[in-house]
């Protein structure tokens, strides 16, 4: 089966443009997400989220406060009848220049590490950022666009997506017909 990767603001659930999902409370799943990872869930394996999460390294959340972030995502998920295997962050400053933030490899790096069956030229990612779609060109996997609530300008990009859907439900339904 081939494996997707998933962007998580924008992607798994909207974006609160100038704060950060600090909270369960604040996590509002984009629409159809639910169904989307139902489906999803019957056409890859693993299904992997990787977020940069930098408000950790700003210090608006700590770490316990992203963890209860990515549970009740994950229930919710689950309760569809959906699953993600794997949630990879990075908790770095943009200016830090770290590995794992994307579009840098290193969360995909950890990933093939723990899920050795992912074949690259078999994977897919779905983001709504340019740097989600650089990311994936660097590792050789399709590119989704997801417009949803997007950055307009990975559109505009050099780094063209191989697919544009308006929203993770959009791909979930094209990509299981």
């Amino acid at each position: 089966m081939p494996a997707l990767f998933l962007d998580r603001d924008g992607v798994i659930n909207e974006r609160l443009p100038g704060d950060y999902v600090k909270s369960p409370e604040t996590f509002r799943p984009a629409p159809g997400f639910a169904e989307a990872i139902r489906l999803l869930s019957g056409v890859f394996d693993p299904i992997i989220v990787v977020t940069n999460q930098q408000g950790i390294g700003k210090g608006l959340m700590n770490e316990q406060q992203l963890t209860e972030v990515h549970n009740y995502m994950l229930g919710i998920a689950g309760s569809a009848g959906g699953r993600i295997d794997a949630i990879y962050y990075c908790p770095h400053l943009k200016v830090e220049n770290c590995t794992c933030r994307k579009p840098s490899t290193g969360m995909a790096w950890m990933a093939l590490q723990d899920f050795p069956e992912i074949n690259p030229e078999d994977t897919w990612m779905a983001g709504d950022a340019h740097s989600d779609m650089e990311f994936a060109d660097k590792m050789g996997f399709r590119k989704v666009f997801i417009r949803g609530n997007a950055d307009a300008a990975a559109e505009k990009s050099s780094i063209q997506p191989d697919f544009i859907f308006d929203s993770l439900y959009d791909f979930a339904r094209f990509i299981t017909a």
